[in-house]
């Protein structure tokens, strides 16, 4: 494992207002790539990471008009981040709704800095459950995506996707994963206290950076960053508990190998757990 891999992240608690027309998504992308923009211009990133559906509300009454909102790969959303990911040499991780064909996908698209489309992750487990209704609206996805950055491996996941353990074992064993991505709309229910439970397993059993990342908002908020060690002296990061807060971090691969070799989780796994006679 190479130490010299490193990368600065830009992560954007943003706010996302009600909608059901495309000429109100299309004037939120105008002013959060703006906004955006304007925080690269002041602090260059080589990565911008939004929230899931950061292009749409996260609401039943966006959700019935998805007829007008929802878009293809290369749509709206894409267009917008791609012209600002030229602009500042930067990959750009979006959230949007995904149409194809008559199915429809929560979707993170990714924009590269010469402007083209790397691919798009759907998100793998819908949530139907708390202030969640996404199995009566979206089609769960069928791949994973990674794409490189620098040289680090960086692979998105979404929101409910973070309570599935395998998926982000498998990112890190079989995907190389150095940051997990996790886009999430966490909305203040039952669920909400959980949440950070869960990243910080997750970041530590699997010894990766991972960025969870909410919208902004009365409801929302609450962000956090994880490293691939934290302890009483080195917590976890946490972006304002509801407003709009844009952070930057520096992710390396030095700081992924040294908490491998000091604490060594995943060296010391078994082969095959399956394999294990029951007494």
């Amino acid at each position: 494992m190479s130490g010299s891999a490193s990368l600065r992240l830009l992560a954007c608690q943003i706010d996302v207002p009600p909608m059901t027309r495309a000429e109100e998504r299309d004037a939120h992308l105008s002013r959060t790539t703006r906004l955006v923009s304007d925080a690269l211009s002041e602090r260059p990133a080589d990565l911008v990471v939004l929230p899931e559906l950061s292009s749409i509300d996260y609401s039943r009454p966006a959700f019935d008009a998805l007829d007008a909102l929802a878009e293809p790969l290369e749509g709206p959303s894409f267009q917008a981040w791609a012209r600002v990911a030229q602009m500042h040499d930067a990959h750009i991780v979006f959230g949007f709704a995904r149409q194809a064909g008559p199915d429809r996908f929560i979707s993170m698209g990714v924009a590269a800095p010469d402007g083209t489309c790397l691919g798009a992750y759907d998100k793998l487990h819908l949530c139907q459950y708390g202030a969640s209704m996404e199995k009566e609206y979206f089609t769960r996805g069928d791949h994973v995506l990674t794409f490189e950055v620098n040289g680090l491996t960086c692979a998105p996941i979404v929101c409910y996707d973070i309570r599935i353990p395998e998926l982000s074992r498998s990112l890190t064993l079989k995907h190389g994963a150095d940051i997990i991505l996790h886009s999430g709309a966490y909305y203040r229910d039952e669920s909400f206290a959980t949440w950070h439970d869960f990243i910080t397993a997750r970041a530590l059993e699997n010894q990766v950076y991972l960025l969870s990342l909410n919208r902004a908002g009365t409801h929302f908020g609450g962000s956090a960053f994880c490293r691939p060690w934290m302890d009483g002296t080195r917590p976890k990061h946490l972006f304002d508990p509801h407003k709009e807060d844009l952070r930057w971090f520096d992710v390396t691969r030095t700081e992924i190998a040294e908490a491998r070799e000091g604490y060594t989780f995943l060296k010391d796994r078994l082969p095959d757990y399956d394999a294990l006679p029951r007494d």
